[in-house]
């Protein structure tokens, strides 16, 4: 086990750390919650209780947390029992919302076995579930004690995964880290190749830049808001098309809407978005949605991310220079239309 940094998340303690396949699995887990894809990935003793999801976002809804917490209760699970999540950010955001729910809390440990797990939905304490096709609408802040991180298993990983957690890597580099960005730009190549060594300092990277801005602002009140670059635009896309976009393909989309509106509001370079957008396509994203632009703007209605019944959006005006905005939604219909 390699400690990557202890984080105190308004009160919670969390360790994110490196570790070997053979040391993932916690001896004191209480119960263990993967799914078909996943549960393979991770040793565990004979016998071991579980729960076994169906994978995939459109699993991600009440009744797969009920049913953690009625496998808790037949166990008679106590507050001081620990629940042992390993999957991608479906599962994880899912067995930490039952980990919060079951007395009130109960001691959660997360082996996130996606890259994007691994490099943001593990780490921070957002939890939850969709409500139809509305991401993420109920849920909590609960940050799990220890977020156990294996690289290795990227290795196995398919390429559609791989390319989605690749997603929240160049949005935390535009956020938090030009380093990062710079290595993206320059080794392509070994990205594309998932080069070990290369993969573990990509999520180093990324979790210092997420675990620093949640240590600063847990529940969302200031600077924690710029992790939702893209998705405001992102989740819309997700909405809108039935769920058809993965995650993080649909945070880089909307990472280039965002784009066009700093843009168009004179807050950004048009040269310097035009390279960033150029960069997401050489990285084969795609950039151009079939969804009707009336579509998603009627689902940013149900987008979390108000404050006095307005939208914000998160804008990037330059590297490292993110800015939160009220956009009018006129405004927002024609950058969707562009």
């Amino acid at each position: 086990m390699e400690t990557i940094r202890d984080f105190n998340f308004g009160g919670f303690p969390c360790r994110a750390a490196l570790y070997s396949p053979q040391e993932l699995y916690p001896a004191e887990t209480s119960l263990f919650v993967g799914d078909r894809n996943t549960a393979t990935l991770v040793s565990r003793p004979s016998g071991s209780a579980e729960v076994i999801l169906e994978p995939g976002e459109k699993a991600k809804q009440w009744p797969a947390v009920d049913t953690i917490l009625k496998k808790a209760m037949d166990l008679g699970m106590a507050r001081d029992s620990l629940i042992c999540g390993a999957g991608g950010g479906v599962v994880t955001d899912m067995t930490a919302f039952a980990g919060s729910l079951y007395m009130r809390g109960c001691r959660v440990v997360l082996i996130p076995t996606s890259l994007l797990a691994m490099v943001d939905a593990a780490l921070g304490g957002k939890t939850g579930i969709d409500a139809g096709v509305y991401k993420n609408m109920i849920g909590s802040f609960y940050p799990a004690e220890e977020v156990r991180i294996c690289p290795e298993l990227l290795q196995d990983l398919p390429e559609k995964e791989y390319w989605n957690g690749m997603g929240e890597v160049f949005k935390t580099a535009m956020i938090g880290d030009q380093e990062l960005m710079e290595i993206l730009v320059r080794d392509r190549n070994r990205v594309k190749a998932r080069e070990p060594e290369l993969l573990g300092e990509i999520i180093r990277r990324c979790i210092l830049v997420k675990g620093s801005l949640v240590e600063e602002d847990l529940r969302e009140k200031g600077r924690r808001a710029f992790l939702n670059l893209g998705h405001t635009f992102g989740h819309a896309l997700e909405a809108a098309s039935g769920l058809d976009w993965s995650h993080g393909a649909a945070v880089i989309w909307g990472t280039a809407k965002a784009l066009d509106a700093a843009v168009a509001m004179g807050l950004a370079d048009a040269a310097w978005a035009e390279s960033l957008k150029k960069l997401f396509l050489d990285y084969g994203y795609e950039l151009k949605a079939t969804v009707a632009p009336e579509a998603m703007l009627e689902a940013m209605k149900m987008d979390k991310k108000k404050k006095g019944g307005r939208l914000r959006y998160i804008i990037p005006a330059g590297p490292q220079d993110i800015r939160i905005e009220y956009l009018e939604p006129e405004f927002v219909l024609e950058i969707l239309k562009a």
